[in-house]
């Protein structure tokens, strides 16, 4: 009898044992059958492959990454910077121009290939070949005093020597200024020393007709009563001395300077081609 009570009381205690796991897998059971495949699968998903919270977080405001904030905010100021800089090489290239610019106001001198007039008559001739020497046209006398219609008696005005001048050089660079009076006036003195400034700036040598006397800055007289041609090849002074390349005169290399004043009443009565 005590051998079937324990065996009896062994049974109650297995059942009472069984009951919690026997509990805990029928709720689990109800749980998967309730939650469905969706909660099953929510169940198995590695921790790993949801969205991370604060990127989404990030993304969510709006805001500009932290290196683009910076970036932008450092535009501004190099802009400004290159800006400043542009401007101030401006300025600098406007000043150096202006500097090249006055320096070129206050003299200039052409080259030029010096010849002495080949006859008493042909200054002319001469004086024109070496205007067109500075501009690279090496002509003869000869043919420069047929194409300038020059004879015994001379050339008949500046109007030929602007004429052939702008001929060989194939432009219309040279016009004829011409000084009527007995001497020259003040307005007429300017225009030649302007004139000087331009054509010779420019690379360009005056041809003049003068009649007379005119003294040199060194106080020599050069005379030629009966008229003469020669060619200004550079000026000084902001034009107000000129050199003289006479072809008469081949002393101390042809050339001498004389004042634009002493050179406008030399020319008077008379023009030039500048």
């Amino acid at each position: 009898m005590k051998h079937v009570l324990d065996r009896w009381i062994a049974s109650i205690d297995r059942n009472r044992l069984q009951r919690p796991a026997m509990f805990a897998a029928g709720l689990a059971l109800a749980v998967g059958t309730v939650g469905g495949p969706a909660a099953i699968q929510a169940a198995n998903t590695p921790a790993s492959a949801a969205p991370p919270a604060a990127a989404a977080t990030v993304a969510g405001n709006g805001d500009a990454p932290a290196g683009k904030a910076a970036s932008a905010a450092k535009k501004p100021v190099a802009k400004k910077a290159a800006d400043t800089k542009k401007a101030d090489a401006k300025k600098a290239d406007a000043k150096k121009a202006e500097t090249k610019k006055v320096a070129a106001k206050k003299a200039a001198q052409v080259r030029f290939g010096y010849q002495e007039q080949s006859t008493y008559y042909f200054c002319a001739p001469a004086a024109t070949r070496i205007a067109l020497t500075a501009r690279g046209h090496v002509v003869s006398q000869y043919d420069l005093a047929k194409s300038l219609g020059t004879t015994e008696n001379g050339t008949n005005s500046a109007h030929e020597t602007t004429r052939v001048l702008n001929k060989v050089n194939g432009t219309d660079f040279y016009r004829t200024r011409e000084i009527p009076g007995p001497s020259a006036k003040p307005a007429e003195m300017d225009r030649l020393q302007a004139d000087a400034v331009r054509a010779l700036g420019s690379g360009y040598p005056i041809v003049a007709n003068i009649k007379g006397t005119a003294l040199d800055v060194n106080g020599k007289a050069h005379s030629y009563e009966g008229g003469h041609y020669l060619t200004v090849v550079a000026y000084r002074d902001q034009g107000r001395t000129v050199q003289i390349a006479d072809p008469f005169d081949p002393s101390n290399g042809g050339t001498y300077w004389m004042s634009t004043i002493s050179l406008a009443n030399w020319i008077a009565e008379r023009g030039y081609s500048a």
